[in-house]
């Protein structure tokens, strides 16, 4: 397992989240009694929840976090980081919608992958990404200059790996990869997945940057000399790379994996394929979170902080964006996904205002002058979410 993996994998399947995002937010519905009202901030609004999303996912902090060397974080620890991720603006997606945004962005990025000539075009294909959100918010000078302070440290720490790096980067991303077969309306009917899920890889197209085309066997003698040349049939139809994509900021990457496929508009749809399904149910974990404990949590913190309990009366001050051509399509999707295979995340906040962050300060540092040490995280992931909770 490459611990230089999690800052690909983050930053690929956040790039294919803003795409997904940023068609969906174009193909939004609006009802006619509110398209006067609609039309004079929805582009503005748009280009808001593209910004707060690509602020958050660039953010200095976050990133100095996400790119220490380390093992990768769990499924369910990915996917919580980024569902507040999205949550990060004034969209919201209901629990269905989200799944279908996670399920999209993962089987991307895994044909991706599959894909790749080389291990080390797993580089380009983050360039692409990375090339696309700055288009995003090309307007935008600040968070610009954080997508630019990103690229720099790509180049820096990826750049000089050896093939051999890159190949095991590649391995740790197909293990993560290896259990998901989530059927997606384009790669169906591109003929690239079959009804199972699975990927069909090609047997034909452009070799990696520096090999030969096969279909030939030559033998020389013991002075180097060739002396017999033969043919044999290679049952597929290859050609070789017209030249390296380029590993700078700027340049013209060659290979097209990780540019914006939603581009061309067309309806999008997943589905659990029969082996997903079945391999939930032999895996099936308890995964619903124990309302005990969350009430035993958030009694601690009304008793050290007063908590106010009572639910304010407007959470949902956004907009919120649905990923499926009806409300009814969501609900269905809702009801008919794996338990085993939705993420609900609980949030437990117990820092509500000034006045409770004062008086819970005040408590740790209590417990911090009777000398015991500061705790800390128990499980991977943990210090990366409490620092998005912060963002």
């Amino acid at each position: 397992m490459s611990s230089r993996t999690l800052p690909l994998l983050f930053i690929n399947l956040g790039g294919e989240m803003l795409y997904i995002l940023d068609q969906r937010l174009r193909a939004q519905n609006i009802p006619a009694d509110k398209a006067k009202k609609v039309a004079e901030w929805i582009e503005e609004d748009m280009r808001q929840v593209m910004n707060d999303i690509i602020t958050t996912m660039f953010n200095k902090k976050f990133l100095e976090e996400l790119f220490k060397p380390q093992e990768l974080y769990s499924k369910k620890a990915l996917r919580t980081v980024f569902d507040r991720l999205a949550h990060a603006s004034i969209m919201r997606l209901n629990q269905a919608s989200m799944d279908k945004l996670y399920d999209l962005m993962t089987m991307a990025f895994k044909y991706q992958v599959l894909l790749c000539p080389r291990p080390k075009d797993i580089l380009l294909v983050s360039f692409n990404h990375m090339d696309a959100i700055k288009d995003f918010v090309r307007d935008t000078p600040s968070i610009l200059s954080q997508v630019d302070e990103t690229y720099r440290q790509l180049i820096e720490i990826y750049t000089p790996l050896s093939a051999g790096e890159f190949q095991l980067i590649r391995q740790t991303l197909l293990i993560f990869f290896q259990d998901m077969h989530i059927r997606v309306s384009i790669f169906l009917k591109d003929k690239v997945q079959n009804s199972n899920g699975r990927f069909v890889l090609p047997t034909s197209g452009p070799l990696p940057c520096g090999t030969q085309v096969p279909g030939q066997i030559r033998q020389f003698s013991c002075s180097g000399e060739e002396v017999k040349r033969l043919q044999f049939s290679i049952g597929g139809n290859y050609t070789s790379a017209p030249r390296e994509g380029s590993f700078e900021m700027f340049g013209e990457r060659v290979i097209k994996l990780g540019t914006n496929m939603y581009s061309v508009s067309r309806p999008v749809e997943t589905h659990m394929s029969g082996t997903s399904k079945n391999s939930a149910q032999h895996t099936k974990v308890n995964t619903a979170p124990n309302p005990l404990a969350k009430e035993e949590l958030n009694l601690l913190a009304r008793l050290m902080g007063g908590m106010e309990m009572e639910r304010p009366a407007n959470t949902d001050s956004g907009f919120r964006v649905n990923l499926f051509a009806t409300d009814e399509e969501e609900e269905e999707a809702l009801i008919s996904r794996p338990e085993e295979l939705s993420y609900e995340v609980i949030n437990i906040q117990a820092t509500k205002d000034k006045q409770t962050n004062a008086e819970l300060a005040k408590i740790m540092g209590e417990f911090g002058e009777s000398g015991d040490p500061a705790p800390t995280a128990s499980n991977k992931g943990d210090d990366l979410l409490a620092m998005m909770d912060g963002l």
